[in-house]
């Protein structure tokens, strides 16, 4: 049996997550996990192979324990400590910001000057900042979350979004639709979807539309003077607060359509990022898991078939999208167990 580690101390807990649930059962690897306090508390899985750990502790854990492989879930800060595993051992990192990992030295200091300037000189002063392309660079492994966007930036593809839900859509009135995340203008186009509604026309549908995340400020303002002035047959609803996951899953499950007004750009680290290029979406995850089709703009490259390229008459499309059935039996949790195995005999053997 291969013994494999899995390292996540800063934040992608439901990646871990996942890698924990597709691995557990396998009679081929073995897999300890390694979690910061923060990500140990938020998972909450108190089993024999979970650990809690933090930087000054694990390189000793690491030498003492000779794993084949170490998966690194987030390197996004504390660079140094990660150097110093890649050059050491047989080591894979997840890749969410591509261009950052390619970031010059001269990029990476003018990001301090740009925004968080205490947590980015820190970074710089204590935590290796500069360091950050090398250790991408002296990794063994890079991987990527999505299939499409790992061949196009030259990684190596981790399946690890599953279906966890049964899709079941029954006949309704109401078509509902939900938009997932939490409702930030800078990361969703949620102002051309209100000004899309506004041409929706009353043809016998009624349509529900779930703002699934937390609304605040500027974007608070905008759903309650929208949602005061909405024709009947359309119905707003949005949250004040962070959903608790039982509301988020029942809300998910009940779902007709995902519609995401996924930005075509983003920052990390003030560094230009594209989503579908050199960023994958979250919500790809969740349409996974759900089993949901998911409508997201034109820009977006994707080719999934559940991920659907927005048209110029939304409202014409929702009602095509939720009559078409879409088949997830190849993200069962055994199918993708099989190909994390089968990827991570491949990661070891490249090492030998």
């Amino acid at each position: 049996m291969k013994k494999i580690a899995y390292i996540e101390l800063d934040t992608h807990s439901e990646l871990a997550n996942n890698f924990y649930e597709l691995t557990k059962d396998s009679n081929e690897i073995s897999v300890d996990f390694y979690f910061s306090e923060k990500i140990f508390k938020f998972l909450n899985i108190h089993e024999k192979n979970v650990f809690l750990t933090d930087y000054s502790e694990l390189l000793e854990t690491l030498e003492k324990k000779k794993y084949d492989l170490i998966i690194i879930g987030t390197v996004h800060r504390h660079f140094n400590f990660y150097k110093a595993i890649v050059k050491k051992y047989n080591s894979a990192i997840l890749v969410h910001n591509v261009n950052f990992t390619k970031a010059s030295n001269w990029q990476l200091f003018k990001s301090i000057f740009k925004n968080d300037f205490k947590y980015r000189l820190k970074l710089f002063l204590k935590e290796g900042l500069l360091e950050a392309p090398k250790v991408y660079q002296q990794a063994r492994h890079l991987l990527g979350i999505d299939e499409l966007m790992s061949k196009q930036n030259n990684l190596e593809f981790l399946p690890i979004y599953f279906n966890q839900f049964s899709s079941q859509n029954y006949p309704q009135e109401t078509l509902r639709i939900i938009i997932p995340g939490a409702v930030s203008q800078s990361r969703r186009d949620y102002d051309s979807f209100l000004e899309n509604l506004k041409k929706f026309k009353d043809i016998g549908i009624n349509y529900e539309i779930i703002f699934l995340g937390k609304a605040a400020g500027k974007e608070l303002g905008k759903l309650k003077l929208f949602s005061d002035n909405v024709p009947q047959f359309i119905k707003i609803q949005y949250f004040e607060e962070k959903l608790k996951q039982n509301i988020f899953d029942y809300c998910m499950r009940n779902a007709d359509v995902l519609y995401c007004p996924i930005q075509k750009e983003t920052e990390f680290f003030s560094i230009n990022e594209t989503y579908g290029k050199t960023k994958i979406s979250g919500n790809i995850g969740d349409a996974i898991k759900y089993g949901k089709p998911a409508i997201f703009p034109e820009t977006y490259k994707s080719d999934l078939e559940f991920i659907i390229k927005e048209k110029s008459d939304l409202q014409a499309q929702l009602s095509e999208v939720k009559n078409q059935s879409f088949n997830f039996s190849n993200y069962s949790k055994e199918n993708i167990s099989k190909k994390i195995s089968t990827l991570v005999e491949t990661l070891i053997n490249k090492n030998t």
